[in-house]
């Protein structure tokens, strides 16, 4: 079993910015791949980032250049940086890990 516990979200103007943390425990030997999704309202939970072991991050175009997705291969967590946010960046966000997601963090941009 395998648990994925996010934090960071929160309200913020225009412009600012945000950190999500996703940290991972359980059955897990290693975090190989994992990444974050978002979900607003009305909408389909889309891709935001997604990190693997060995390779570069992947970003939407939406983010790219804004935000930033990294890790912590021995605390097992995963980190999104989010600068220049944007109310269309509202979303609740999801940290995955294979078939295992977290509880959602919401990200709130607006002034």
């Amino acid at each position: 079993q395998v648990q994925l516990v996010e934090s960071g979200g929160g309200l913020v103007q225009p412009g600012g910015s945000l950190r999500l943390s996703c940290a991972a425990s359980g059955s897990i030997i290693s975090i190989y791949t994992m990444g974050w999704y978002r979900q607003a309202p009305g909408k389909q939970r889309e891709l935001v980032a997604v990190i693997k072991s060995g390779s570069r991050p992947n970003y939407a175009d939406s983010v790219k250049g804004r935000f930033t997705i990294s890790r912590d291969n021995a605390k097992k967590t995963i980190y999104l940086q989010m600068n220049s946010l944007k109310p269309e960046d509202t979303a609740v966000y999801y940290c995955n890990f294979m078939d295992y997601w977290g509880q959602g963090t919401q990200v709130t941009v607006s002034s």
